[in-house]
């Protein structure tokens, strides 16, 4: 063969063999990068692997309970949130009236929107590490309430709702679905979220809509449940309750007249299901007279964070008091009574030194703020004895039980009246004193910063929070 023939355009080979290969060199421009380049950009590979490196699983805790009211029972909503270890709870039926914010205490914070206080409003209360990472707040109704919140460099979306009860009319329950629907259109696909509260439907015990819902429900499927499927179905959701199988106590979320159903539910995305440890009902808690508290445990990626420690500071408020006003001054004639120099500088020294010696600074550390003062012996042990009440009824209902049961439930409320009408009169006389008018607007900036939806503002993605979006307020943190 010649030459010419093996360099020939016209050549064929079978379509599989190795001729139809490219085999062309890359090109080589004999140029390599700048070394600081390089070294800049395997820093910055090496850092993405070592963050990486630093993700660790962490459970958040989501739940749901219809109260029946507020009024009386914040408190102790946060002592069943910090017992569970709850990240968020979504509340219905809380009958408090307006648009706002409200700290609860120790740090747990919620978000509630109602249109009177006799019927229906909902809410969502936050941990105080939750709280820090909200960015938005849409209060579309008073069964429906939206929170946007950062966790775990992930965006998730907890929407709250209360559904029309028997006896609303058919054309409240359609608005309600209507804008169930509108809500969810406004969320993106891509963010995660969850739905859960009040949806007074029953979808069934072995159902066979495998895609939106397990067998493990509880009863047989009414009206109500086929809204909440063709809902499920139509935003490709889950009904997380109906996953995991539990004995009925552990499943049913409302209790009537020694008849047990199941109205709460959490929903999330359907490839979120894989995220899921658990979800039961908690029967024993005695917040809510009928309804069970139900929680469900989600596995999330977070970052390993650095401890912080803030900058230590003079206690310089303790000069307020006499006995170390009085020390403090003594002390800091002696040491000048001492000194031969009696300049500025010296003098300055001098005070600074005392006021730590005498006065003492603090850690650094972000402390655990005890908000509700009132909250004390008296009323934990009436809770403590409502709730062993509570246990005592569920066990053998009779009319000895019921009746110790709402005996133990007025207990507690008296209780929190007298311990709040203490705290207050104490609240109100000190800020009769020389310094009660500093301490009274300390308490009002306070007041207003926990009453801000947002903190802050934060992006999300690519996108910033919209400062113009009647919900949200954004408000820079000075403290």
């Amino acid at each position: 063969m010649t030459r010419n023939q093996r360099t020939d355009n016209n050549a064929r080979a079978f379509p599989t063999s190795d001729a139809q290969q490219d085999r062309r060199k890359a090109v080589r421009s004999e140029r390599r990068l700048p070394y600081q380049e390089w070294v800049r950009l395997k820093k910055i590979a090496q850092r993405g692997e070592r963050r990486k490196s630093k993700m660790v699983d962490r459970t958040v805790v989501i739940a749901t309970l219809n109260v029946g009211t507020m009024t009386g029972r914040g408190r102790e909503v946060v002592d069943v949130m910090e017992r569970k270890k709850i990240d968020v709870l979504c509340v219905q039926e809380t009958r408090w009236k307006g648009q706002k914010a409200k700290g609860l205490g120790n740090g747990y914070k919620l978000y509630y929107v109602g249109e009177n206080n006799k019927r229906n409003g909902v809410g969502v209360v936050l941990s105080p590490e939750m709280k820090e990472g909200v960015v938005q707040v849409n209060r579309t109704s008073d069964r429906i309430i939206w929170v946007k919140i950062e966790v775990a460099e992930t965006t998730m979306n907890v929407v709250c709702i209360y559904a029309p009860e028997v006896g609303c009319t058919d054309e409240e329950k359609d608005d309600f679905w209507e804008q169930l629907r509108d809500v969810m259109l406004k969320i993106p696909d891509a963010e995660v979220t969850w739905v859960a509260g009040d949806f007074n439907g029953h979808v069934g015990e072995g159902s066979l809509d495998t895609e939106v819902m397990g067998k493990y429900g509880v009863g047989i499927r009414n009206e109500g449940g086929d809204k909440i499927v063709d809902f499920a179905t139509a935003k490709s959701m889950a009904v997380v309750n109906t996953y995991f199988q539990k004995r009925l106590t552990r499943r049913a979320t409302y209790t009537s007249g020694g008849q047990s159903t199941q109205v709460d539910y959490i929903m999330c995305k359907r490839r979120e299901l894989k995220t899921i440890q658990d979800c039961y009902v908690l029967p024993k808690e005695a917040v809510a007279k009928q309804h069970k508290l139900v929680v469900c445990k989600v596995k999330m990626k977070q970052q390993i964070k650095r401890s912080e420690c803030g900058t230590r500071k003079t206690r310089w408020w303790k000069l307020n008091e006499e006995e170390h006003r009085n020390k403090f001054v003594q002390e800091v004639e002696r040491k000048l009574d001492m000194e031969e120099r009696k300049e500025w500088s010296t003098l300055s020294g001098v005070v600074r030194e005392t006021a730590v010696e005498v006065l003492g600074r603090t850690s650094g550390r972000k402390g655990k703020k005890e908000e509700t003062w009132w909250w004390n012996t008296e009323v934990q042990d009436a809770i403590r004895d409502k709730r062993e009440k509570k246990k005592e009824r569920d066990l053998n209902r009779c009319e000895e039980t019921i009746v110790a049961f709402k005996e133990a439930n007025k207990k507690v409320k008296r209780e929190v009246a007298k311990a709040k009408s203490k705290a207050y009169e104490e609240l109100y006389s000190s800020l009769d004193g020389q310094y009660g008018q500093r301490k009274a607007i300390r308490i009002a900036k306070q007041k207003h910063k926990e009453a801000q939806d947002v903190y802050q503002a934060k992006k999300i993605g690519e996108e910033d929070v919209e400062d113009d979006d009647e919900d949200v307020t954004p408000v820079k943190d000075t403290g």
